[in-house]
């Protein structure tokens, strides 16, 4: 048992003092000599008898294997000014970010839904494809700015430019202006 010379404690003499074990503190706080060392560890986890708790090393023993537990910081109150600063960039970063793919998923639905006026019209002609693929040079350039700022992984960027480059060669092949690129001749 604990002395008021001994700088260890002894959880066997607080059992008496807890409740039941089904109706445990779900942790349980102890002072140690110095008023300063204080020592936390869950009651549910650790069985109440053989554990004693050292002021000095903040550390819990049972029978040759030691648990060392984590000393609580001060409380100040306050957070670091660093913390504040970065918590000041992640909202700057946030917003940037949403800006940026809000954009690019504006320009991907004004292409999707021009090609899907496109494959609706009757009397369409092969020249209203070139006005559709302005905007999809521009839902590129989106998607790649995208990217580059790291609002998005390159292969989530390039999954969405593959969706658009397909969307707009299914319609061209429903048109029939589809012309797959001529093989170059082997020279022999």
């Amino acid at each position: 048992m604990a002395t008021a010379t001994s700088p260890l404690l002894s959880l066997s003499s607080l059992s008496a003092s807890l409740p039941s074990p089904s109706r445990a503190p779900a942790s349980l706080s102890l002072r140690a000599i110095a008023p300063q060392a204080r020592l936390s560890t869950s009651y549910a986890a650790f069985p109440i008898g053989g554990f004693g708790a050292s002021a000095s090393t903040g550390r819990l023993r049972r029978r040759g294997l030691q648990v060392v537990c984590a000393a609580e910081p001060p409380k100040t109150g306050r957070q670091p000014d660093s913390v504040k600063k970065r918590e000041r960039q992640n909202d700057r970063h946030r917003i940037r970010n949403h800006a940026r793919k809000a954009e690019m998923r504006t320009r991907m639905k004004k292409v999707f839904r021009a090609l899907e006026k496109l494959r609706k019209k009757a009397d369409a002609q092969p020249e209203e494809i070139i006005e559709i693929e302005k905007m999809i040079s521009e839902a590129y350039k989106a998607i790649d700015k995208t990217v580059k700022v790291g609002a998005m992984h390159r292969n989530t960027g390039d999954h969405r430019k593959s969706r658009l480059a397909r969307r707009k060669k299914a319609i061209e092949i429903i048109r029939g202006w589809y012309v797959p690129n001529a093989e170059p001749a082997a020279t022999a």
